[in-house]
């Protein structure tokens, strides 16, 4: 996997990757990580992924990170860990 470039933001950290002809956009809040794979022949240069992270996207994107915690949170109390 060859790192292309950081996608600036101020809540996460967000870099562009590709590998066997995909883009992969790992997205990191804290312990968690989300990442989402687009084909190189849906978008015409890599300079086109920052657009598709739009406020909407993003704004769901937090949500499952929220959810996240708390799904990682509810197992650790269930198993006695966290």
């Amino acid at each position: 996997m060859r790192f292309v470039h950081e996608i600036p933001h101020p809540h996460f950290r967000i870099g562009l990757y590709a590998w066997n002809n995909k883009y992969i956009v790992k997205i990191e809040a804290g312990p968690y990580e989300q990442t989402y794979k687009i084909s190189e022949m849906d978008v015409t240069a890599p300079d086109d992924v920052p657009a598709m992270l739009d406020e909407p996207f993003l704004a769901t994107v937090a949500q499952r990170f929220a959810q996240m915690d708390t799904d990682w949170q509810a197992t650790g109390e269930r198993n006695g860990i966290l």
